[in-house]
Order: C-alpha cells, then structure tokens, then sequence
C-alpha cells in the first residue's frame, strides 16, 4: 500500500483521431474518466490530429477536452517521421503555452507509433510517461501467432509484410523503453515484452480493464425474445465484434453449420460492422439461421446478451477484451480461443470454455469439429451453462468491474510519484481485488 498520497495529480489523457476505436482506446478512456471521478487527480484529455480547423477547448462533465487539429503542412520534402517529429513539436508547445499547473504530472499515452511525441515530452516537461499497451502491430498480421513471430525474428524475412513487422516491432520496443512505466493489460503482454522486446520487467505492470455496470432493468428472457421473434426454446449463440479474419467469424460460421445439424432451429447473431461480403459465403444455405445486425446501440446490445444461451469469442487477437467483460457482467458463459490476452479473462470449466488456437509456423487456426462441440455442449447442458454463467458474473465483479478498475488505476497514479516506486520497484500486477 502507498504510505503517502498526493495530494493532487495532473493528469493528461491522450487520444488520437484514428482507427482507434477498434483497438478499445476509446472504450477504455471513457471508463478511465468514469474511474477516476472525485478523486485527487486532474484530468484532461487531449485529442491529437483534431479535425478541428483551430486549437478547441470544451469543457464536457468538469473534464477539460483539449482538440489539437493536424498538421497543414504541405512540405512533401520532408519524410513521414519528419513530419510527425514537428508535428509533435509543435503539439509539445502548446501544451506549455496552456499548461497552467506543471507539477506531478503524468502523460498518458496509448497509441504504439508515440515514440517521438514522447520524446518531445520528456523534453519540454518535469514528468511522468506511461504508455498502455491496447494492440501490438504483429499480431494483426499475424494473427496473434507466437510461434511465427518468433521465427520471423530468429530467420528474418524479405517480404514487405516481414520488413514491416520487424520495423513496428523495433518502435515499439524503442517507446517502451523510453516511457517511465508501461501498463499491460494481460499477464499474457507483460511477459511477451519482458521475454521478446526486452523490456526491464521493474516499468512493467498489469492492470485489467474495467467496465461500469451498464445492465439496464430489461424486460426478463422470455418477454426479449418475443420481442426478436425467437422462441423461448431456442437455442441463441452471440458473436460481438468486427467483422475481420483476425475474430475468427469465419471459424463460428463453419462450426455453427455443423451445430444446425443437431439442433437445427439454433440462432446466430452477429454484431459489428466489417466487410460482410466474407462471411455472406460461409453462411451459403444456412442464411435463415444466421442474423447479421451491424453495429447496434448498447441497448439493444444488452438486450441481446439478455436473450442469448452463450458468446463465442473466437478472436486472435485480444488484449483484455470489453465483448468478454460485457458478457460476463451478463453472466452469459462463453467459449474463448486460448489467443493473447483472452485466454487468461475465461476460466476453462469454471466461467466458460477454452477453444485452442493451433500455431504453426506460417499461420494460426482454430478447430471447428472441436469449437461446435463445445457450442453444442454448452447448449445441451443448462445446468453447466447456468454455473458457468454465475462464475462469469462472479469475475466481473472480482477483476473487471468499474470500482476494481478505480482502485487499480488510483493507486498505480499515486505510486508514480512516491519514492519506493521507481526504477526499481519491481513491477507486477496493480490489484487491490485479489
């Protein structure tokens, strides 16, 4: 525990106008801003490659928005990291301009390509630099597979996807290094940068994702499904998530035609956006089974958790995935691929069920006779579905709920600054849950 509290922090929060939402960022800085309310620390979020014309500054729930629009420059001389070096340059002088209160202060980065910005930093600023690892490069293209990635870097590669994997990877391990302290999200990320990027395991901590407890009072089970025209006896599986190879949909979609041969009146909804045209070709003569909604708001979303028997998260790459915390805040039981950070959320036998992600050298797959075997287990066995079901709710609440995250967040902040917490502290996992 800290002997000591600051008295008052001055947070900066950045995000970035990007693809990011993809990766969670802006799931995860929402429900940071929703942590740390009333606390003692200063929040303000800065938004970096505004689409904005000027500098803006909104105040929205007594959190100061700062909207820093992109560079206009149109010097075509100078080089992309040229680019971004005076882009963050000049982004570093305008936060000294209207950086008012310069003591304690904490950078909170979360994209991987920031090496730079936090250079320009640590050069204008007294302060603390933490970076959140929500995505490593390598595991898009490699579908999350280990085994290849370490071979990659053993054998090299000449290809153009090689020379840029390896060339993320050297950033990324370049930013990493340079930041004070680095928050993974899975036990699964910390050990990968301690035993392949090489990061000193002392700046390396674990702190899960948290999720508010958004559960409206829904209409029970029953009184939903008349509502989606489905039976109460109908068997409903639930996949969230885009609509990419890197999900593994393609994987659900051909184990759940295997499902429909024993339990033919089973229902499928898909969730998310992405490219559907994909997908449309695994679902070739089981289309009536199969509802693709796109992306939905969160109610209806709650909704169909309420309605749903269990989720699937076939996924290959996860960190600590929001779907999985969503679905067990409903206390739906899952099957999960053993990928990444997702393998340790569920609980093999206890809150859900593992599908294993098979690695070979050049690709990673999933087992569809085994993954409909599980559906179908899960399906024909309320009891186990129920008891999984309940310990899934039981995790929420012990390792993913809002309040955990508060207290997990609120005291790595507070270490920052409090002299054992250094260089040499040790690192670890920030739980006060367990």
């Amino acid at each position: 525990m800290v002997k000591s509290i600051i008295k008052m922090i001055n947070l900066y929060i950045f995000n970035e106008t990007s693809p990011g939402s993809v990766y969670g960022i802006g799931t995860y800085i929402k429900e940071l801003i929703n942590a740390l309310k009333d606390s003692n620390i200063r929040i303000c979020v800065v938004h970096l490659r505004s689409k904005r014309e000027d500098m803006e500054i909104i105040c929205m729930d007594s959190i100061n928005h700062w909207y820093i629009p992109d560079s206009t420059s149109t010097n075509k001389s100078l080089n992309k990291n040229c680019q971004n070096e005076l882009y963050y340059r000049n982004v570093c002088y305008l936060l000294k301009l209207h950086i008012n209160e310069k003591n304690k202060l904490i950078f909170h980065l979360n994209f991987m390509h920031t090496r730079l910005f936090a250079e320009e930093l640590r050069k204008a600023f007294s302060c603390k630099i933490v970076h959140v690892v929500h995505y490593i490069g390598w595991c898009f293209s490699l579908f999350g597979n280990n085994t290849h990635f370490r071979t990659l870097l053993q054998r090299g590669g000449n290809s153009i996807k090689d020379l840029v994997i390896k060339r993320n990877f050297i950033e990324e391990k370049k930013l990493c290094n340079f930041v004070d302290n680095v928050i993974c999200l899975s036990e699964y990320t910390k050990e990968l940068l301690h035993s392949i990027y090489e990061i000193n395991s002392s700046k390396l901590h674990v702190v899960y994702n948290g999720l508010s407890n958004t559960i409206a009072d829904l209409n029970n089970k029953n009184i939903l499904r008349k509502q989606f025209l489905i039976s109460y006896d109908t068997p409903v599986i639930l996949f969230v998530g885009r609509l990419d190879n890197a999900k593994g949909l393609q994987y659900l979609l051909r184990a759940f035609r295997i499902v429909l041969e024993t339990l033919p009146k089973c229902r499928l909804f898909v969730v998310g956006n992405g490219i559907y045209d994909i997908f449309f070709k695994e679902c070739e003569d089981i289309w009536a089974s199969i509802t693709f909604t796109g992306r939905i708001e969160k109610l209806k979303l709650h909704e169909l958790y309420s309605i749903s028997d269990i989720g699937v998260l076939p996924s290959f790459n996860e960190q600590c995935s929001y779907v999985a915390i969503e679905m067990m805040m409903h206390g739906l039981p899952m099957i999960a691929s053993t990928s990444t950070g997702l393998c340790e959320m569920i609980e093999d036998g206890i809150s859900g069920l593992h599908i294993p992600v098979v690695e070979f050298s050049d690709k990673a797959e999933i087992d569809i006779s085994l993954l409909a075997e599980k559906m179908l287990f899960l399906l024909q066995n309320p009891d186990e579905r129920k008891r999984m079901g309940n310990n899934a709710r039981k995790r929420y609440e012990k390792l993913y709920s809002l309040n955990v995250f508060r207290k997990n967040m609120l005291n790595f902040y507070n270490r920052l600054y409090a002299p054992e917490f250094g260089a040499h502290s040790g690192g670890g996992r920030i739980s006060v849950s367990e």
